[in-house]
C-alpha cells in the first residue's frame, strides 16, 4: 500500500469510496433511504474542483492506493473550520474513508497517520475532527490514533435530519513527519 497526494484523476474513485464508506459506515446511524440515494456521480464534480483548485499550503487530500495504484481510501485534511480554532494552529481531519472491503487490515491507521503527519508538515500544532456520537466504530478508531473528545458538540441538520457530532482533538506537538502515530 502506498499513501500519496490525491490527483484530479482520483476524483471518481474518491467519490465512490466516499459513498461506499457512508453506506456501510453509517448503516443504522442515518436513515437508510438517505444512504440508498447516495450517488458517487453527484460527488465527482466537487472532488474534481477540490483537487484542482484546493490550497495545498493549508491542507490537501491523500489517498492510500493498492499495488496497482488504485485508491482504496482517502483522507482530506486542512485548516480547522471551527469558529473557535486558532487560524494556522489547528488542523482538521475533514474526512477519512476506506472502501469497506479494506476495513480491518490496518490501512486506515496508516492513512490516519499520514494525514496527521501532513498536518504537522503544514505547521499545525493540534488536530481536530468531528464524528457522529453514535458511531462507536469510528470513535474507537480515532481514540486509537490518540484523539479524544474535547467537549465540542454540534447538531448538523443540513441533510434534513439531525446528526449529533462530537469533536475530537489531539496535540501534534512533538510529532515529526517520520514518527509512528499512536495514542
Amino acid at each position: 500500500m502506498e499513501v500519496r497526494p490525491a490527483s484530479v484523476d482520483d476524483a471518481a474513485r474518491i467519490a465512490e469510496i466516499h459513498v461506499l464508506g457512508w453506506q456501510a459506515g453509517y448503516r443504522g446511524l442515518m436513515p437508510q433511504h438517505y444512504l440508498d440515494g447516495l450517488d458517487p456521480a453527484q460527488r465527482v464534480p466537487r472532488w474534481v474542483m477540490s483537487l484542482r483548485d484546493g490550497d495545498g499550503s493549508r491542507g490537501g487530500c491523500l489517498v492510500v492506493a493498492d499495488d496497482d495504484g488504485v485508491p482504496t481510501g482517502f483522507a482530506s485534511v486542512g485548516q480547522s473550520r471551527d469558529d473557535d480554532a486558532e487560524p494556522g494552529e489547528v488542523g482538521e481531519v475533514m474526512a477519512i474513508y476506506l472502501a469497506p472491503d479494506s476495513w480491518g487490515r490496518g490501512i486506515g491507521r496508516e492513512l490516519m497517520a499520514a494525514g496527521l503527519k501532513h498536518l504537522v508538515g503544514l505547521g499545525y500544532v493540534e488536530a481536530t475532527l468531528w464524528v457522529l456520537d453514535t458511531n462507536a466504530r469510528a470513535r474507537r478508531f480515532y481514540e486509537a490514533a490518540g484523539l479524544r473528545p474535547d467537549g465540542g458538540i454540534k447538531v448538523d441538520e443540513s441533510l434534513g435530519f439531525p446528526l449529533r457530532e462530537l469533536r475530537y482533538r489531539r496535540s501534534l506537538r512533538g510529532l515529526a513527519a517520520g514518527d509512528r502515530v499512536t495514542s
